[in-house]
């Protein structure tokens, strides 16, 4: 009995330990969630007036290669940002299974899928599968910069500007995690390449971002395009990335709390147990005190 009450206090201790980890991980988490937050809105302005100026652009110029679809797309890219680091939840499973739907999709559809994988968890899965990976980008994921999004714009941008008989692709799909609330975050696909421009009207613009500004194109639209698109993918880019990284720190916040209350909970029970063995093993000490003082009291009247 004793040998019993030593392993759930081990146990207990164990499990208390884990629950102090647990607790400091979901505490670091909540930090982090809020400075990802903060880039994001920091990002904004920029992101709405850049959007803003390609609207423009878009609707004075439609004869260009980053607006044109083509009319039997072949390949295409799939940029998927999963984490570096585990504890986060099922975050990189939900983006792997968009993934892997999407990959479906699009090979029923006749398409060849490049893959670009963003994160140590999405590069560890494809490689313990034998998928290919034509290029990955990793420990970027937790602190993104705009540095990392311009990288990964320029190799995705080459390859939609390469012809696809010399290896290039027709469209780029990306596959983030969208961050909801600090409760949900919902992975999702968004096709990058060809832009797809919705009909808007200038009363719907107006309601929305305010009185439009009247833009001068010197030397030309088409030109002027040309400069902002690649900014535009850019900056599309670094958007899901931030909020990857803020969608991961909730997930991961949200994580270890429940790993926090369940150790507690066991801690509760195995205290319990251990009390209740503590109990027995008293008990038992208890009858073997009574039944010997019966005994040398039998003895002793025997005896007499």
């Amino acid at each position: 009995m004793g040998a019993q009450l030593r392993v759930y206090r081990r146990r207990i201790r164990s499990t208390k330990s884990t629950a102090k980890i647990t607790r400091a991980m979901e505490l670091i988490a909540t930090t982090r969630i809020t400075k990802a937050q903060r880039a994001a809105e920091a990002a904004g302005p920029y992101a709405r007036e850049i959007t803003r100026a390609v609207s423009a652009l878009a609707a004075r110029v439609t004869d260009h290669p980053l607006l044109t679809e083509s009319e039997k797309p072949t390949r295409a890219a799939v940029l998927v940002i999963t984490s570096d680091k585990g504890l986060a939840g099922a975050f990189s499973a939900n983006v792997l299974k968009e993934a892997d739907s999407l990959t479906q999709l699009l090979k029923e559809q006749g398409k060849e899928v490049v893959t670009y994988m963003v994160g140590r968890k999405g590069v560890n899965f494809y490689n313990f599968r034998d998928r290919p990976i034509e290029a990955k980008w990793e420990n970027i994921t937790e602190r993104p910069t705009y540095a990392h999004a311009q990288e990964i714009g320029s190799a995705l941008l080459e390859r939609f500007t390469t012809d696809t008989a010399d290896g290039g692709v027709d469209e780029i799909h990306v596959i983030s995690t969208e961050f909801v609330s600090m409760l949900t975050q919902r992975a999702h696909t968004v096709r990058t390449l060809p832009l797809e421009v919705e009909p808007v009207s200038r009363e719907e613009l107006e309601a929305e971002q305010g009185p439009l500004s009247l833009y001068e194109f010197e030397p030309s639209a088409e030109e002027a395009l040309d400069r902002l698109l690649p900014q535009y993918v850019n900056n599309r880019i670094y958007f899901a990335l931030l909020e990857s990284a803020a969608s991961q720190q909730a997930s991961r916040r949200a994580a270890m709390k429940a790993a926090t209350d369940n150790a507690e909970e066991l801690a509760k029970n195995l205290t319990r147990l251990a009390n209740q063995a503590r109990q027995a093993e008293i008990t038992n000490e208890i009858s073997e005190i009574v039944g010997g003082a019966d005994a040398l009291a039998a003895a002793s009247a025997g005896s007499e």
